[in-house]
This record gives structure tokens, C-alpha cells and sequence, in this order.
């Protein structure tokens, strides 16, 4: 059993990435060889093709990230409201949202306000909760313009915001920072985002730029592609005293075509290279469908991944350095042969270093 505290460590506050590195590749990376965790270099990302080999395969999450924030007014009492859309809810015509308000309940009607402020177009009736499944949440009814049910895509481009993480948000209204949303909106997307769906971004993909793609195509490393919805458990902290206690949240993700056959002929070394996921996101959905005979369209997971877990199909792993006490950072330390204890004295080496921490800060590579 991993015990929870075994995944804290002091951050200083001026440490968390409060923007994005300029240009996104300029991003510092600690390479680490899982064969020997001591031995550490301090690289760039955009030295990335001088650590891969050709036949290698980086497995990317192609989700991309709604402007799923936003904020509203209750239609009875006026009161302030900020919220954030899920999902579309199980029902047609409803929306699973989060919600932030100083009262919440059953049949309580607010108006999402536009870009400017103003009331607009869409209204969400509240429900009921939505359960266990994402805690907090509530199934909304949703109208538009001529009251019929609003489409989140399209309401959401209109009306929405950029969904920063809460601890950027925080850190920036401590600092006296004010950025335009407009520019979180291209930062907080990776390059070769597809499929909408993500309240949250798969953050190690962020460092790459569509020049250090050519590079890694031109050296031979190939790429192949996931699709994990990101959801806000993503950031949950573990508040169990050990992590295998924890309720793990659930997330729908899905393979591309062929990607089965090209991980599993590398993991049985049938085809030389390795396979690298780029994120825990992209790992999570591996490891997901790795226990499975077949690909199902799309899957369900609540896998928890914790030291002595049984990697199939990942040598290694390309990631960010992620909030304490959580389900990612035990994820990354069952990549390392001293479990957590590796996995802390590799983070205040980060901390020391002054490496960037979180979703826009620095990456971690994770080699065999």
C-alpha cells in the first residue's frame, strides 16, 4: 500500500508556471533512466529527437480542450455564479456542469453570461446531483435563444472560457496578473488537438511545436494517437490515507485505428522501439485497453495505476511535474524502481533546480 503523504513535497509558490514557456519547445526537461533514476540530465525539450531513436513510438492524446468555463447569474436573486460544462448529460437537452454558487438547488434557474458580461442566450435549470461519478455535480436542463435545448460546442465557443486549472488562477490573482483569455486559448490547447471533449488540458503535450513534430517524424519516431476526454478528477487531490483507498474518477477514452497492433508488436519486441506515451492521460488509456482482448469504440476507465503495478504497454514516459498527493505523481513514481521514495528525491531535485511546476510549467522524460 503507497501511503498518501509519501507523495507530498514543499513547492515554493513562485515555482507554479503561471503562463506557458516562449516558445513552447523552450521548456526545460529532466531526462531520467528508469534502469538508473540517479542518473539525471537537465535538457530542453527541443533536444527531444536527440534522446529518441527511430522506430520509437510517442503515443499522444488528441483531445481537445473546450472553453468549458463560464459565468452567470441566477435568474431570481441576481447572485454571482461560475460554473464549468462536463459533458453532455445522459437526457437530451441537458448539460452535466459544475457550479459555483453561494446557494444551490433543485430547480434554481441560471443565465450564462456573454464575453462582455451580459446576460446571454443560454439558461441551465439545475436538476439534481449527478452522483458518485463526478461528486459535485449537478444534470442541468439547457436552453438557448428560441428555447430549444443549446448545443455545448457551439454555446460554449460563444460564451465559454479558457478552463485553467484553479491553482493558476489562484496564482495569478496573488501575483496581480491579468491575462486575456484569448491568449490562454491558444496556449492551453496542444498543436494537433482534434477531438473536443477535454475541461482540462493533456498537458505534457503542450511543449510540442508543429516544427519539433517534423524533426521527430524525420528522424523516424513514429507517432500514434489516443483520445482521453480530460475531466476535472484529473486535479483531485487523494485525501484517503492511502492511495489504493481512493475513488478513482472516470474518463472516456478510445484508441485510433491500428494503434493495438503497432504497441504490441514494439512491447514484444517483433518491431524495434520503444513506446513512449506523452502524458498520463495517454498512459492511462493504454493501460486501460492493454487488459482488454478488443477495442471497444470507447471505454470507460477508472484505472488506478500505484507502484508495483505491472506496466504492458509503456517503456517509459513523457510527463510534467504534477500537484502533490495525487493519483498522477503515483503514477509516475510506479514507473521508478524505488517507488516513491524515487519519485520525491527526483522532485526536490526539480524544486532545487528550479524546474516550472505544473500545467504550464517543465517536462519529465522517463527512459528505460
Amino acid at each position: 500500500m503507497l501511503r498518501t503523504d509519501e507523495l507530498d513535497y514543499h513547492l515554493p509558490e513562485d515555482l507554479i508556471a503561471v503562463r506557458p514557456a516562449e516558445p513552447r519547445d523552450s521548456a526545460r526537461l529532466m531526462v531520467v533512466r528508469r534502469s538508473d533514476p540517479a542518473s539525471i540530465e537537465h535538457r530542453i525539450f527541443r533536444d527531444l529527437p536527440e534522446l529518441l531513436d527511430a522506430g520509437d513510438l510517442l503515443v499522444f492524446n488528441r483531445s481537445r480542450v473546450l472553453p468549458a468555463r463560464f459565468f452567470a447569474v441566477r435568474e431570481d436573486t441576481g447572485g454571482k455564479a461560475e460554473g464549468l460544462y462536463l459533458r453532455d448529460g445522459d437526457e437530451p437537452g441537458t448539460w452535466e456542469v459544475m457550479v459555483k454558487a453561494r446557494r444551490k438547488s433543485e430547480g434554481a434557474v441560471i443565465r450564462v453570461l456573454d464575453r462582455d458580461g451580459q446576460p446571454g442566450p443560454i439558461r441551465l435549470t439545475l436538476l439534481r446531483r449527478v452522483g458518485d461519478r463526478e461528486p459535485g455535480a449537478w444534470v442541468a436542463s439547457v436552453e438557448g435563444r428560441t428555447g430549444e435545448p443549446a448545443d455545448a460546442s457551439q454555446a460554449l465557443a460563444e460564451l465559454g472560457f479558457t478552463p485553467l486549472p484553479p491553482y493558476i488562477v489562484a496564482a495569478r490573482k496573488r501575483m496581480g496578473l491579468d491575462i486575456a483569455d484569448e491568449q490562454d486559448r491558444a496556449a492551453y490547447q496542444t498543436v494537433y488537438a482534434a477531438e473536443a471533449g477535454s475541461v482540462a488540458a493533456p498537458t505534457a503535450g503542450l511543449h510540442f511545436t508543429p516544427g519539433l513534430l517534423e524533426r521527430l517524424e524525420q528522424l523516424g519516431v513514429e507517432r500514434g494517437e489516443v483520445v482521453l476526454h480530460v475531466g476535472t478528477g484529473t486535479f483531485k487531490p487523494v485525501e484517503a490515507e492511502t492511495v489504493e483507498a481512493h475513488k478513482m474518477h472516470s474518463e472516456r477514452c478510445a484508441l485510433t485505428p491500428g494503434l493495438r497492433e503497432r504497441v504490441e508488436s514494439r512491447m514484444a519486441g517483433r518491431t524495434p522501439g520503444r513506446v513512449i506515451p506523452v502524458g498520463t492521460t495517454s498512459a492511462r488509456t493504454l493501460e486501460s485497453f492493454a487488459k482488454l482482448d478488443s477495442d471497444p469504440d470507447w471505454l470507460e476507465t477508472e484505472i488506478l495505476i500505484t507502484p508495483g503495478h505491472e506496466w504492458r504497454w509503456a517503456h517509459g514516459l513523457l510527463t510534467n511535474f504534477h500537484l502533490p498527493r495525487s493519483t498522477l505523481m503515483a503514477m509516475v513514481a510506479s514507473l521508478l524502481p524505488g517507488g516513491a521514495i524515487d519519485l520525491r528525491r527526483l522532485y526536490e531535485l526539480a524544486v532545487a533546480e528550479r524546474y516550472r511546476f505544473y500545467s504550464y510549467g517543465d517536462a519529465m522524460l522517463l527512459l528505460p
